[in-house]
């Protein structure tokens, strides 16, 4: 199915949407990925919330359960891995491999090229900046960039008053 979905028109958005419903687990309305994506398992085991929205070339290692919460938005070119192999060689040479499920809570933006590894937990309102690696679990409200990624700031009062960079925005809650 997922060669099939990648094989369809942009115009084709009701033939998009059967298809999400047949290939994932879950997917909650309003919720678009762009073509193309990639999946191990066709997105059998991943949950998807209301309003996700993943752009070209997302990536879904999904050999074992994926979790996304609702409006959350995922950059170009990202990667949400659930299997790994180990360090110690001799285990490399024998085939072994391990899965974890990765858990990403409600409204977190994901920047472009951002790689995900097994088993981590992205708490909700998070920013995960551009490039980043993320190894480990990374905290609700938070923006977090790097290789690997660590917690930059809190999100805060003057992400009210700034939306980008020195660009005021008037806004309340």
């Amino acid at each position: 199915m997922v060669y099939q979905f990648n094989q369809l028109r942009p115009s084709q958005t009701a033939e998009k949407e059967a298809l999400l419903h047949k290939m994932f687990a879950e997917v909650g309305p309003q919720t678009h990925i762009e073509a193309p994506f990639h999946a191990n398992w066709g997105g059998h085991d991943v949950h998807l919330g209301a309003h996700v929205y993943c752009n070209f070339n997302m990536t879904m290692v999904d050999d074992a359960p994926i979790y996304i919460g609702d409006d959350c938005m995922f950059g170009p070119n990202v990667v949400i891995a659930t299997s790994g192999h180990p360090v110690l060689p001799v285990l490399r040479k024998h085939g072994y491999v391990y899965n974890f499920p990765v858990t990403i809570g409600n409204n977190v933006w994901v920047g472009a090229g951002v790689q995900i590894l097994p088993g981590v937990t992205i708490g909700e309102n998070t920013v995960i900046g551009a490039g980043s690696v993320v190894t480990h679990d990374i905290p609700a409200n938070v923006v977090a960039f790097g290789s690997p990624c660590k917690v930059a700031r809190p999100i805060g009062d003057k992400d009210k008053e700034y939306y980008f960079k020195n660009h005021r925005l008037d806004v309340s809650d």
